[in-house]
């Protein structure tokens, strides 16, 4: 799977426009230098890892945002979630096993 950073940086943009922030301002919250936010909105920088989670507590969205475009969890995420985190590993492999049937069932891969 390639990374596009250019959507990335396009989502960071937005999500930063969205909420009525301007570069500098963002930059303050996150300490990075203007130059270097501008770059990850146009793509041509990469963010690290520390700095998309940095991002995400200021701009008050997910990392699932900025990587693949989908905004916030649905009820059903958070459902899935919590009911999956008390199982045991032997179940949760079956839960796993489940859930990749589905996947290759959705994709006509079966």
């Amino acid at each position: 799977m390639k990374i596009d950073y250019k959507k990335i940086g396009k989502r960071i943009s937005k999500r930063r426009k969205e909420l009525g922030l301007k570069q500098y301002e963002v930059c303050e919250m996150i300490d990075v230098n203007y130059k270097y936010l501008s770059n990850l909105e146009t793509g041509r920088s990469a963010p690290s890892l520390e700095l998309i989670m940095n991002l995400c507590d200021v701009l008050q969205t997910t990392p699932n945002y900025f990587l693949i475009g989908t905004s916030f969890e649905s009820h059903y995420d958070k459902d899935i979630t919590s009911k999956i985190t008390s199982l045991s590993d032997e179940h949760k492999y079956v839960v796993s096993e489940m859930i990749r049937l589905l996947l290759n069932i959705e994709n006509n891969e079966i």
